[in-house]
């Protein structure tokens, strides 16, 4: 009965938390000025498809670039979220699988279509945290660290189809909807935190794809509504999963780089389809994405399931130095 009452209590906060900007949550850089994260998505299956393996590789990386946190770009639990809080797949699929020492760091989430199948106010409670404390989930929020600001977006509501042909599926759509009223909000509230951003290096992420070359391939919605509030804002990275691949794509009209991190268990889809953009890398298998990041220099590699160096990429800029 007293976690039915706090649950309660935790949904009337995460409504009215729904109705405001983004929230900030801060994180310190190393001393050497450095931040080392990973970034996987797509990836709670309870240990199968894979699952395992790519943690385990997760975590042999993790120490060697000694990691100050982890982000999950999504669909974190199949095939359709979680049922409640005390659902037992988030023991099996999160607590259980990543147990390495270098992965009890902070997970940054944000959700996936498949977890709007399930009870997202469950996923998005901090009851969560009591079970496992490195969870953290919201729909929309900001990490702030001296040299890099991530902007996390809630990308599914955006997917038009998700509210007009839901199939089969259930959709929890609790604190979204009306769907043109949340988006407008959200894209407003990240419209001014990009621009109050003062870090070197500006980086968004979703659960869906920007530009993709694989089965999901680009999303039509996030091109038209969200795209232009990156160009506009200078934003150096869009991170996403959604597609069950590896993936780096140069956008061609602007400084924009996208990158896919869903590989965290089921892959293998078997699907390419060109877009107009610069592809530079595709995988269509299991892994993960490193970057150290520095206020001058990021740099990113992607791993298979083995530990497999598959792709590396830098990007520097010069700081600008106020007279």
């Amino acid at each position: 009965m007293a976690v039915v009452l706090l649950h309660l209590v935790i949904l009337m906060k995460l409504f009215m938390l729904s109705c405001g900007e983004f929230q900030r949550f801060d994180e310190k850089i190393k001393s050497d000025g450095s931040l080392s994260i990973l970034v996987v998505g797509d990836w709670g299956r309870n240990g199968t498809y894979n699952q395992s393996q790519v943690a385990t590789q997760m975590g042999k990386i993790g120490e060697e670039l000694d990691i100050d946190f982890v982000i999950s770009t999504g669909d974190n639990f199949y095939e359709d979220g979680l049922q409640g809080v005390c659902d037992n797949q988030f023991q099996q699929s999160f607590t259980d699988i990543y147990t390495a020492k270098s992965l009890q760091k902070q997970w940054y989430s944000v959700l996936g279509n498949h977890d709007y199948r399930g009870d997202v106010l469950a996923q998005l409670s901090p009851i969560l945290r009591r079970f496992d404390s490195r969870w953290f989930c919201m729909r929309s929020f900001i990490v702030n660290t001296e040299i890099v600001d991530f902007f996390f977006v809630d990308t599914t509501p955006f997917e038009k189809k998700y509210w007009t042909h839901p199939k089969d599926h259930h959709y929890d759509w609790r604190n979204v909807e009306p769907r043109d009223q949340y988006i407008e909000n959200l894209l407003k509230d990240l419209d001014l935190a990009l621009k109050e951003s003062r870090a070197p290096w500006k980086f968004v992420v979703g659960h869906h794809t920007m530009r993709s070359v694989s089965d999901h391939g680009d999303t039509k919605e996030l091109l038209q509504e969200l795209l232009p509030t990156l160009k506009a804002n200078d934003v150096d990275l869009y991170i996403n999963g959604h597609d069950h691949c590896l993936e780096h794509i140069s956008s061609r009209d602007s400084p924009i780089q996208y990158l896919t991190s869903g590989g965290g268990s089921k892959a293998w889809r078997g699907k390419f389809t060109q877009n107009a953009d610069e592809l530079r890398f595709f995988y269509d298998g299991q892994g993960f994405m490193s970057m150290k990041i520095t206020s001058t220099r990021v740099d990113l590699m992607f791993y298979d399931i083995f530990g497999t160096h598959l792709h590396q990429w830098n990007k520097t800029k010069q700081l600008l130095t106020v007279m």
